[in-house]
């Protein structure tokens, strides 16, 4: 290798609440000898991550916005409402939007729903990030709904949540600049996508076997098929079958 040349590697980015620790574990048993680096970006800012470069590809929050990035969904999350463990929605499995109706709810800057906003009542100011809304839900000011892995992201021993009907998803999905599309990203597709290591759809599909060439005999010519036979041949050294029978034995005198 000269001077000029990089070895590969993949830089993969990731927004909070994914957890891409499977996948990269596949591509360290697929592919040890070309390292994956992980690249911790907030939702906001990993489309333009991807668009300069600065990783190859991406575990985003849809949409990503414009038609220059490739996205492949991968999962939708469960919507939750972040209330404290004392809060009477804490005695319920469930809730529904029109539960809310009376709370005040926090609507962060960096929320990740698809919306324009959530229900309930505004609170007077948005904060800046959602750690600041969890900080602000646990001093009982109001609520805070978020997809399920962010609640998690965010655990307190004094917050809990439950699951929100009636409102938008947050979906993850695996994104990528279109027009860099390489091998080690189509390589990532299919480890996202369950394909095997010998998939025909893969990027290494297994080598088809090769046929087995016919071993000539020793003296180079091809063997000749051996005769087939009408009847039993005669034992080895028997001189061939007897012509006649057997007399009966004489009597001594």
């Amino acid at each position: 290798m000269t001077g000029s040349e990089v070895p590969p590697s993949f830089r993969l980015a990731y927004v909070p609440g994914v957890t891409p620790a499977k996948w990269v574990r596949i591509w360290q048993e697929r592919l040890p000898d070309i390292p994956l680096a992980l690249v911790a970006v907030s939702a906001a800012e990993a489309p333009d991550v991807l668009r300069r470069g600065d990783a190859d590809a991406g575990l985003v929050r849809l949409p990503v916005g414009g038609t220059d990035l490739s996205a492949i969904p991968l999962y939708a999350e469960t919507t939750v409402v972040v209330v404290p463990k004392d809060h009477v929605v804490a005695a319920v499995d469930e809730v529904s939007a029109a539960d809310l109706a009376d709370e005040v709810v926090f609507h962060p800057l960096d929320d990740t729903l698809d919306w324009k906003g959530p229900p309930g009542r505004p609170a007077i100011e948005r904060p800046a990030t959602t750690a600041d809304a969890i900080e602000l839900v646990a001093a009982g000011v109001g609520l805070l709904v978020v997809p399920q892995s962010l609640a998690r992201l965010h655990h307190r021993k004094d917050l809990t949540y439950r699951p929100l009907t009636d409102v938008p998803q947050s979906r993850v999905a695996l994104s990528w600049p279109e027009d860099a599309t390489t091998d080690l990203v189509e390589d990532f597709i299919g480890i996202v996508r369950g394909r095997t290591v010998n998939s025909t759809r893969g990027r290494r599909p297994a080598a088809p076997a090769q046929p087995k060439e016919k071993r000539p005999d020793k003296a180079g010519a091809p063997r000749k098929p051996a005769a087939k036979s009408g009847g039993k041949s005669p034992r080895p050294g028997s001189g061939g079958t007897k012509g006649g029978k057997r007399g009966k034995p004489r009597r001594r005198s």
